[in-house]
């Protein structure tokens, strides 16, 4: 690694702020570090420091190609070249950028780079991705956001460092340095880079902010970039509060359904809490934030809701998601698992029978339901076991509900319909598209439901029936 005793102002400030902020970080001594770059000035400034700082065995590039501009293969070329002068590793990836219904080509493809490069850094084994945000960059964030009328999370604007249980770190050890400063540094150290012909595009919001107002701004208030860092850091203050306040409250409105809320607690609280907490439990289940004026119309929707007592029928879509209401558990689901019919109002979609000779698979998979059915060997005869006699003693099939069909739980007790057993266990009516398995002419297990008890069972071995959908058996 590079000796700093002659550094330049500009590498000194540069060395200072990359050492500052892994030090603050406390990673291992030999962790691997992921770099953002994309080609440009402040992307090959923050490589170029991470390997004199680092070394570049500790050091990989991750680039990620968008599509959107005409230049975007020179761009993987320049950049897979520029790691190979500095010998670190390279990867890049491919990415498709998708607009949602009102969001705009920028924020798309900020999502789509953010989740790609978090998809390489669990691959690559980075234990942090830097990010080569400088204060500039705040500067224009906290503007637009005040220009766009966000509330105090978006005022925060950038982290210089962010953890989610879901992503790799985030650090952005350049957020106090002007891009003045990293154009100095790049001169100095004869650095070569890219210019994305987007950035004069004035028809972008931050563009325009930052190639007709900014330079306004500089000669009439020449300190506005740290007051807006500050402000940043008041607001980032603030959001923190307000988290740990809508911790507290998604404590008392938990409901028993994992990752639902009680509709009457969250009701209960004033609407600013309840807007709070709704923010607060969307981002915990890794929804994509809604604007005020949507948080707005869901709370509305499900007062009204309420009200009416007519919970069951409630559905608000948001970015491939639905909230749905049952029995006052409030819940996010898949729009695909959403879109289910209800099925109680007639038979489901009829499917091709699927049957298997069981001859002691552990895994039966049911693509038409999107899971597997599992056998997994049971010790002794319980909820969901039965014999594999049983099991051996006629083809098992798969089949859709066509209305009407009976299940005894227990030996003791009556038969009785699908639909009361359902409700008796709150399944949800848009959960209940689950294969029926028949053994020969008798429905013999139901998901969600358990064995028939008029199934005949036998001596062991045993196996337990374990209905696992798809998102759950990968």
């Amino acid at each position: 690694m590079a000796n700093f005793d002659t550094e330049t102002p500009a590498g000194r400030l540069v060395i200072e702020a990359l050492r500052g902020a892994l030090s603050e970080a406390a990673l291992p001594a030999d962790s691997l570090l992921a770099v953002a770059l994309s080609g440009g000035l402040d992307s090959t400034v923050l490589l170029d420091a991470a390997v004199r700082c680092f070394g570049a065995s500790r050091v990989i590039a991750l680039h990620i190609h968008h599509g959107l501009s005409p230049n975007a293969d020179a761009w993987v070329s320049h950049c897979e070249a520029l790691a190979a002068s500095l010998d670190v590793r390279y990867a890049s990836r491919h990415v498709d950028v998708v607009r949602m219904g009102g969001e705009s080509l920028e924020a798309a493809a900020r999502d789509a780079r953010y989740r790609a490069l978090d998809d390489l850094c669990d691959e690559q084994g980075a234990a942090a991705l830097l990010i080569a945000h400088h204060a500039d960059d705040q500067a224009e964030t906290v503007l637009l956001q005040l220009l766009r009328g966000a509330g105090v999370a978006g005022l925060a604007a950038m982290a210089p460092q962010r953890l989610h249980a879901s992503e790799v770190m985030r650090l952005r050890p350049l957020l106090r340095l002007l891009r003045a400063q990293l154009e100095q540094y790049a001169h100095e150290r004869d650095l070569s880079w890219i210019e994305d012909e987007s950035n004069a595009d004035t028809r972008y919001a931050r563009n325009a902010l930052r190639h007709d107002v900014l330079p306004v701004l500089a000669v009439h208030f020449p300190g506005f970039r740290d007051a807006l860092a500050r402000t940043a850091s008041h607001a980032a203050s603030a959001q923190r509060l307000l988290d740990e306040l809508a911790g507290i409250d998604m404590e008392k409105a938990r409901h028993a359904e994992e990752g639902a809320l009680a509709l009457n607690a969250l009701l209960a609280l004033d609407d600013e809490r309840a807007t709070n907490l709704l923010r607060y439990w969307m981002r915990d289940r890794g929804l994509q934030a809604a604007s005020t004026a949507r948080v707005a119309d869901i709370l509305r929707q499900l007062h009204a809701a309420a009200d009416a007592r007519d919970g069951h029928a409630l559905r608000i879509d948001h970015v491939g998601h639905a909230l749905r209401v049952y029995r006052n558990a409030l819940f996010w689901e898949k729009a695909d698992s959403a879109d289910a019919p209800d099925l109680d109002d007639g038979p489901s979609q009829a499917r091709a029978l699927v049957e298997l000779r069981w001859q002691g698979e552990e895994v039966w998979r049911l693509p038409q339901w999107r899971g597997s059915l599992v056998f997994e060997p049971a010790a002794e005869p319980g909820d969901d076991v039965i014999a594999e006699s049983v099991l051996r003693a006629a083809p098992l099939s798969a089949r859709s509900r066509a209305g009407g069909e009976r299940l005894r739980v227990a030996s003791d007790a009556p038969s009785r319909t699908l639909k009361n057993l359902f409700q008796e266990r709150g399944v949800p009516a848009w959960k209940r598209d689950v294969p029926l398995i028949f053994i020969g002419a008798l429905l013999m297990f139901v998901p969600l439901v358990g064995v028939n008890r008029e199934v005949e069972n036998a001596k062991g071995p045993w196996r337990r029936l374990i209905w696992r959908p798809d998102l759950l058996i990968a």
